[in-house]
């Protein structure tokens, strides 16, 4: 969702050369894949709002699925992002990551001062 809502605003402000690719095109936890990618393509600018993602009852049965897959993700391609220079990395976080209690409108400061929702504490 995030990232086709990127890939739309860029093509809307003039960025029609994207280097855009599924799951199944590029699976982002595969270390070797990405490496190739970034190799082959050197991308300038990289957006990184890939994550693997459930709902309430898939974050508390496989916990520890989702922390591997998408630390394998970030490492993969923030890792390859700099070594093939590119010039700059965006790199999302879900809400999930402030506290449930936190002032709304989130800010970053809210980051880590509370408890955190409780289905996604992994």
């Amino acid at each position: 969702m995030v990232g086709s809502a990127i890939a739309r605003r860029l093509l809307a402000d003039g960025a029609s050369h994207q280097l855009l690719r599924s799951r199944s095109e590029l699976d982002l936890t595969d270390q070797a894949a990405v490496e190739a990618f970034f190799a082959a393509e050197k991308p300038e600018y990289v957006f990184l709002p890939a994550a693997k993602v459930g709902g309430i009852h898939a974050n508390n049965a496989y916990p520890a699925e989702f922390l591997r897959d998408n630390l394998a993700i970030q490492t993969n391609v923030i890792h390859s992002a700099w070594k093939r220079g590119a010039a700059k990395l965006c790199f999302l976080g879900s809400s999930c990551i402030y506290p449930k209690l936190a002032p709304q409108p989130l800010r970053e400061e809210y980051l880590l001062t509370g408890p955190l929702e409780p289905t996604n504490e992994w």
